[in-house]
């Protein structure tokens, strides 16, 4: 057994704590979801970049549920009206993001195979946001003090 590498293998676990980690393994997936995004917008085939337009989709869907955690203290089995209008208003949004591209592709602005690269790529970003609430939804930060 060597003791450099034991040493090393003990620094990177003291460094990278289980939040870390999962924040990393996050910034992993939207990268690789914004990814699928450039080449449905950038290979030489489908060469049109109007798939791009759902990074704005990107951005608000997260709003809602993050503007309703200010309404509500937490993410009880109780509901409450404020969370059920971040709920709606996030799979409006969702939705909206998955539409696009197909009515794109449908009305012949984008190919098909593009609107498959960009349908992967809601899928994993979406799923990515989904993951980061699901890790980082604790009462460590506090809303109120603000």
């Amino acid at each position: 057994m060597n003791i450099g590498t034991d040493k090393k293998e003990k620094f990177i676990d003291g460094f990278l704590s289980a939040k870390s980690r999962k924040l990393v393994s996050l910034a992993f997936a939207a990268a690789i979801g914004i990814t699928f995004l450039v080449l449905g917008c950038a290979l030489p085939q489908f060469n049109n970049w109007w798939p791009l337009f759902v990074l704005f989709f990107y951005i608000l869907a997260p709003l809602p549920i993050t503007l309703s955690k200010r309404c509500m203290n937490s993410f009880d089995s109780t509901s409450s009206a404020c969370l059920e209008i971040a709920i709606f208003l996030t799979t409006g949004v969702v939705v909206s993001s998955m539409g696009l591209p197909i009515v794109l592709a449908h009305v012949s602005v984008i190919q098909w195979g593009a609107c498959g690269l960009v349908l992967a790529a809601n899928t994993v970003v979406f799923l990515t946001i989904l993951g980061y609430f699901y890790v980082f939804d604790n009462d460590d930060l506090d809303y109120s003090m603000w």
